[in-house]
This record gives structure tokens, C-alpha cells and sequence, in this order.
């Protein structure tokens, strides 16, 4: 059933509508996809950079980023006919073109500068064209604690305040109560807290309270399994259906993972397990057998080789699967080594798909750390290699993890983007110093995620950003706001509504007493994905996905305005409040509805709309109609 938006409603979609990008035009939607690393970057890096990158920058133009470049105004995405560097590089007027001297590009050359353009400017995430001096150490470093400022004593704040006194930035204020609670709720359960729990928060009192609600939280085992099974699966590839699962080319992970974040297992122990693994394990290093010929750079051992770099060191191996790499430092014979750890037979290196007659030998991508012996069988092999990735003096392994961590709780890496660690972070203290603490507390995650959020930068009021600033320009003021993720709305609409499935699609057994209540219930995350999901950002997970796309796209909007799944589900939650509560009042249910999704009752004018809305007394197709405009606001859908 579609639903007619009430008049008064029409400027929320408006504004959902206007963060839609622009349509890309039809004739880049038929244009092959542009393949930046190797369709741009060469080209840029031989025609443009000599003038345009490293400290030159002639006619104020810097081509080093995607955001120098679209500052100069030069490109507009979508439209490469209205972009003055098309006009540039078609120009024959030698006072106007670009290349100045030499040779004009290429008809083939600026035929990909224009499908770059028209498919939206593609930029490999993290990559910059500038030459970088910094070099990420290997070796764990326990820095120095600043001391202690305006009695913030916690190390992290410690930190940071020094941080901010360095750059000139003034702290953030604290969160309120309320907001901390929704906070910490959705960021490591996924969930919004019950009344209950919300209300006997705000009644406690003393200094320690805070830090009392965080250990409650993270104790609740089966919540936070349910919630960060949708961190793990989207990195480690796992799902319950889709390409390679009938055949029997591809395997889960499902149960051994479950019960992993049930019982908290130590993360060393946890990625030993995923490379030297059990059967129940092996699912994630065997990757996908896929149908047919393959590309060389996508056969089960390449998977292994990229797929491990990127999870556990935050390294692009995929463009050194082909050749050496054009966007950092890594070398073919870095990934192919590598590949050849789980190899079952000699492994040829192939370039550019064109076998070399070179055969690859077992190596680890950090040899400083210690050799892999050739001579043993693939499982020796691979023990040895889970070894050498979780030792305690590899800083790169814990600096990786800790860095997700803390870009899944304040919205922005310390190194950012998260899959790009030999980028400099902003706080090299701050990142090692977490890395570290997390290896003399055994590796503990939950333990890590308490001391974060028990500092006060994790619970500062969110920082204003309305742009993206990428590397070297990019200053932490504190959190940043973040949107729900596809399985965080869809639970909290199931938890208020109870119009949840009644089944996993998950193969795992779910403790029921191992959390409140509330919250039993079938998760998002353990069922298979829907087309709402889909658009709300949940990967098909044939590749590792470490972070999703946070802007709201247009297909998002619509579907969350007049979606049929939604409104479906809504009205069968309508339904199950006129059951749970036959004899509630239209103020009752207003104010049951605001205080769930929103951690707060209504204002006396919200009050009075919604009465509007939901009519006197309540109409079924009234009470829908409210927690569809509730669950559309930009309050419910953003972690502040």
C-alpha cells in the first residue's frame, strides 16, 4: 500500500530527497566502469601530476585529492561537458589547453577523463597523489600521557586534550544523560535501550554511574553477538545466502563467529583462529570459488592474500594482484607471496592475467617479523602465519583493529579511511597508545570499547562537520554524528513495533537469557538481507566491506517514504500496539512511541501534531501514519 504524505510532512522529504546526488547522466550509466587505479591514475600521474601535484600547483590547481580537486571547481560530477578541465584538455588554443607543452591527450585518453567525470569522479578511497614522507612504524610504541588537564585524568583525554590544546580547538561540551545513554545503546548493542532501563538510568545518581551503564551494557553477551555480527560479517565476508553457498564454493562462518562474540574470545585467539582454522572457521580464508574462468587476481589464493591485508592490516593488496601497485608501495610478488601460504600446489604469478613462468614463494608481507618455512605442508604453513600476524611486537595488527573500533564509535578513523593505515594519523599518541593498551589487556575488545567509551571525547556532544576534510587538513573536534545503520533502523523498528521475522536465517543457536527482555527478539543481522536493507547500505558481502556509505541516497529516501516493506511494517506495528495496548489513549500511545524511539516525551507542539495525526480516538491508519513521521526524523535516524 502506497501512503499520500500528509501536507505537513512534505518538507521532511524535501530535505531527505535533497541530499540525493545528482542523477549521472545516461550516457555514462552505458559507459564502462571506470577502474580508478588503473584507468586515471597512470593517465594523471604521466599528463598532470608533473604540474598539478607535490607542492606544484599551477593556476592554483591541485589534482592530489578528490576534494582539492573538486575545490577548484574545475569538474562537475555527472557533467563532464560543463567542466572546464574537459574544455581544457579538447582545447586547441594553446594559451588555454591543458597540457600546456607537449602533446594533447589522447581521443582515448580524454574519453576516460569524461567517463570519470559522468560516473560521479570515482576516487579510490584514502589515495592522494601527493608523496608522502611518513612512514607508519611496525613496532609497538608506548607513548608518553601528557598531563592532566582541567581534572579530565582518563588517558585517552589526556590525549586529546593536548591534542586540542595543540590546534586551538576548545573542547566540547558533555552530553546530556539522555543522549549518552541512546549513544552507547546504539553503538555497541545496535539497539535503543528499553524504558525501563532508560528511565532507572536517569534516576541514578553519583559520579560513577556512566561508567556503571557501560559495563552493564557490554555485559548484555547476546545483544552485543546480535549487533556486531554486522561488523564481522561485512569484513569477513560472511552471509547466509548468495553467490557460491548452493554449490558448495563457499562456506559460513556463522557459528563459530556467533559463538566467538558470545563468549568474547580474545581478538589474537580470534584471528589465529580465522587463519590457521577449524572447520567450523575456515570459511572467511577459502573465499569464494567463483564459476567459470576467472581474472588470475581473483582465483582462491589472491582472494586470501587480499582479503588478509586489508582485515587485519588495513592494506590495498587488490591492485598488486595484477601488477605493482599505482597507489601505494606493494609489489606483485608481495601479494603473490602471500597467496602462496594456503596454496595447494605451486603458484604461478600472473601480470596483468599473463602467466610469467615465475613461480610465487610463501613469504609474510613483513619478513622484519619473521619467515615462513616453504618446505611444510599449507597447514603448518598457515600456523605459522597466524603467528606471525597476532604477535605482540606487530603494532600494525592491534593498531588496525583498535583504529575500526574507533571509527565505529566516533564516526572518524584515527587513521582514515580505516583501510588505508599507511596514511598518517591525526594523533599518533592516541593510536598507539590504544594499540597498546589493548595488547596488555589481552586483547580484550569489550574492554577496549568500555575504556573509549568512558572517556570524555567519547562522550562529548557530536562536532559539527559540513564537509569532508581529508589527510593532512583534518582536525579531531570530537565525535561526529552518524546515521543508523540498515540493521540498527530496521531493529529499532522491530523492537518498538514487534513486526520483526520470528526466525533466523542465521544457523545459531540464540541464548534467550543472555539479555533483557526487550531485546528478544529476531535481529536484522541474523536474517537474510530485504530490499529495505539492501538500500539502506547492507553489502551483498562477496568483498570485504569495512565501512558503508553514510550520505542518504535517493532510492533511500523513497523507500523510506513510500516504500511498500516499510509500510508494511508499520502497519502490522500499528496493529501490535493496539494489542499490547487496547486501552491507551491517543496521548498514551504519542507519548509511548516518543519516549521509545526518541529516549524523551514529546514537546507540547510535537503533542498537539500528532494528535493530528493519530486521531481521537486512535485510528490504526493514524497511529502508522505516526510512526512512520517519528521514525523519519532525522533525530531517530542519526547517533548524536
Amino acid at each position: 500500500m502506497s501512503r499520500e504524505i500528509p501536507f505537513h510532512l512534505t518538507p521532511l522529504l524535501a530535505v531527505l530527497l535533497g541530499y540525493a546526488p545528482a542523477a549521472i547522466p545516461a550516457s555514462a550509466q552505458s559507459a564502462k566502469e571506470i577502474d580508478f587505479p588503473h584507468d586515471i591514475v597512470p593517465l594523471i600521474k604521466a599528463r598532470c601530476a608533473e604540474c598539478h601535484t607535490n607542492g606544484k600547483y599551477k593556476g592554483s590547481l591541485s589534482l592530489e585529492t578528490r576534494e582539492a580537486l573538486l575545490k577548484a571547481k574545475v569538474v562537475v560530477p555527472g557533467k563532464s561537458i560543463e567542466s572546464e578541465l574537459v574544455k581544457r584538455i579538447t582545447s586547441d588554443d594553446p594559451e588555454f589547453r591543458m597540457p600546456p607543452k607537449g602533446k594533447l591527450l589522447t581521443t582515448k585518453e580524454v574519453e576516460l577523463i569524461q567517463t570519470w567525470i559522468d560516473q560521479g569522479l570515482p576516487w579510490e578511497a584514502g589515495f592522494t597523489f601527493k608523496v608522502s614522507a611518513y612512514v607508519p612504524p611496525l613496532k609497538p610504541r608506548r607513548p608518553s600521557l601528557p598531563p592532566i588537564r582541567d581534572g579530565r585524568g582518563h588517558p585517552i583525554d589526556r590525549i586529546v586534550d593536548a591534542y586540542y590544546a595543540e590546534h586551538g580547538v576548545t573542547a566540547p561540551a558533555v552530553l546530556d544523560d539522555v543522549a549518552f545513554i541512546r549513544r552507547l545503546y546504539l553503538d555497541v548493542l545496535g539497539l535503543l535501550p528499553a524504558s525501563e532501563e532508560l528511565t532507572g538510568y536517569l534516576k541514578e545518581s553519583g559520579a560513577g554511574k556512566r561508567n556503571q551503564l557501560i559495563r552493564r551494557v557490554l555485559a548484555d553477551k547476546r545483544a552485543y553477538a546480535d549487533h556486531w555480527m554486522t561488523f564481522w560479517n561485512d569484513i569477513l565476508r560472511n552471509d547466509y545466502q548468495g553467490t557460491g553457498y548452493i554449490d558448495g564454493g563457499r562456506k559460513q562462518i556463522t557459528g563459530w563467529l556467533y559463538q566467538a562474540l558470545l563468549e568474547n574470545k580474545p581478538y589474537d585467539e580470534f584471528v589465529r583462529e580465522l587463519i590457521s582454522p577449524s572447520p567450523e572457521s575456515e570459511g572467511f580464508i577459502n573465499g569464494i570459488k567463483w564459476r567459470g574462468r576467472v581474472n588470475a587476481s581473483q582465483v582462491r589464493e589472491i582472494q586470501f592474500s587480499q582479503n588478509v591485508s586489508q582485515v587485519f592490516f588495513g592494506i590495498n593488496m587488490k591492485c598488486a594482484s595484477c601488477h605493482d601497485s599505482f597507489i601505494d608501495t606493494w609489489k606483485l610478488d608481495d601479494a603473490y607471496s602471500l597467496a602462496a601460504v594456503i596454496a595447494e600446489q605451486p603458484l604461478e604469478i600472473s601480470r596483468c592475467d599473463k602467466p610469467t613462468g615465475k613461480m610465487a614463494k610463501p613469504r609474510f608481507i613483513f619478513p622484519e617479523l619473521g619467515a615462513i618455512d616453504a618446505a611444510l605442508p599449507k597447514a603448518k604453513r598457515l600456523q605459522q602465519l597466524a603467528s606471525l600476524v597476532t604477535r605482540p611486537d606487530n603494532g600494525r595488527f592491534a593498531r588496525t583493529i583498535v583504529n575500526r573500533l574507533w571509527h565505529r564509535l566516533m564516526g572518524h578513523g584515527i587513521v582514515h579511511p580505516v583501510d588505508v593505515m599507511a596514511n598518517k594519523p591525526w594523533s599518533e599518541d592516541l593510536l598507539d597508545y590504544l594499540a597498546v593498551y589493548f595488547v596488555d589487556h589481552a586483547y580484550d575488545v569489550k574492554q577496549l570499547l568500555e575504556h573509549i567509551a568512558g572517556s570524555r571525547a567519547y562522550q562529548s556532544q557530536a562536532a559539527a562537520r559540513l564537509q569532508e576534510i581529508a589527510g593532512d587538513d583534518y582536525v579531531f573536534r570530537g565525535p561526529e554524528v552518524k546515521r543508523l545503520t540498515a540493521e540498527q533502523f530496521v531493529d529499532a523498528v522491530w523492537m518498538i513495533t514487534r513486526a520483526g521475522p520470528t526466525k533466523a536465517a542465521a544457523p545459531t543457536k540464540l541464548p534467550i537469557e543472555a539479555t533483557a527482555p526487550e531485546r528478544r527478539f529476531v535481529r536484522a543481522a541474523l536474517v537474510n538481507a530485504d530490499a529495505l536493507m539492501r538500500s539502506l547500505g547492507r553489502p551483498n558481502r562477496e568483498q570485504v566491506v569495512t565501512t558503508r556509505g553514510d550520505v542518504l541516497t535517493t532510492l533511500q529516501a523513497l523507500d523510506l517514504s513510500n516504500g511498500q516493506l516499510l509500510a508494511d511494517t508499520l502497519a502490522r506495528g500499528a496493529a501490535n500496539l493496539s494489542k499490547l495496548h487496547p486501552q491507551a489513549t491517543s496521548e498514551e500511545f504519542i507519548e509511548l512511541i516518543y519516549l521509545r524511539a526518541l529516549c524523551r516525551r514529546p514537546t507540547a507542539d510535537e503533542s498537539a501534531t500528532a494528535r493530528e495525526i493519530i486521531g481521537t480516538p486512535a485510528s490504526p491508519d493514524g497511529l502508522t501514519d505516526l510512526l512512520w513521521t517519528v521514525f523519519m526524523l532525522p533525530e531517530f535516524q542519526l547517533i548524536r
